[in-house]
């Protein structure tokens, strides 16, 4: 937080004694600040013409946002998880063990009712949230960039990417071990698409976010501008 706050000083500073937004770039990559630090810091201030530099808004965190996406995400995660075990039930029941017991089977169709019944509460709230946060973002871009987005949305690539590593390390190991039936080969393809789906879905919304919200959806001057700065 106070490199942060240093940088930011810093820039301030240079673009208030109308220094060009190049040369501060220049002496901050000297300086050994990062290509990631640098371009964040200098688009927290607006390319406008006035006599000291003008900051931007910045994203803040609200409990009511804070909600919807807790409930967005937590959406999606019931339903990925009824999905998925929606989709188990049907291999199981088309390639059954034959020692199964009639309980199994009644196990089986509990598993089925349960997973759509948390399906069709589930998806709907998603849709809902998932466009009502669209929506919200296109008004106000700036929510792009918005502390526990990124957060969950970070948290929901780290989790897809545990279980595709796992779901590729069981797939490996059985196939090793020369144990591959059509239902596990048809159990982990389910595994692989659902989590495959959503590390790419978010991954492509997540670099979006990083290309587009850093100030408010705005894009940054050009290199050679210098807006923002004293004549």
């Amino acid at each position: 937080m106070a490199g942060n706050e240093d940088l930011t000083g810093f820039i301030r500073e240079a673009l208030n004694r109308g220094v060009s937004r190049d040369a501060i770039r220049d002496a901050l990559r000297r300086a050994e600040w990062t290509d990631e630090e640098i371009p964040g810091a200098m688009r927290s201030f607006a390319p406008v013409e006035f006599p000291i530099a003008v900051p931007r808004p910045r994203p803040s965190l609200s409990a009511r946002e804070a909600f919807e996406y807790l409930v967005l995400f937590g959406t999606l995660y019931l339903s990925a998880i009824a999905l998925g075990t929606l989709l188990f039930q049907f291999i199981d029941l088309a390639f059954p063990d034959p020692l199964w017991t009639p309980q199994r089977f009644q196990m089986a169709n509990h598993a089925i009712r349960q997973s759509i019944a948390s399906l069709v509460v589930g998806t709907p709230i998603f849709l809902y949230m998932t466009r009502r946060i669209t929506l919200a973002v296109a008004h106000s871009p700036l929510k792009r960039a918005s502390p526990v987005r990124r957060w969950l949305t970070y948290l929901t690539l780290a989790i897809a990417v545990g279980v595709l590593i796992g779901d590729s390390t069981t797939l490996v190991y059985n196939l090793l071990g020369g144990d591959v039936t059509p239902r596990f080969l048809l159990k982990a393809l389910t595994i692989g698409g659902i989590a495959g789906t959503a590390f790419t879905y978010y991954l492509s919304d997540l670099r979006r976010d990083e290309r587009d919200a850093g100030a408010g959806g705005a894009p940054e001057a050009s290199e050679g501008d210098e807006p923002g700065a004293a004549p």
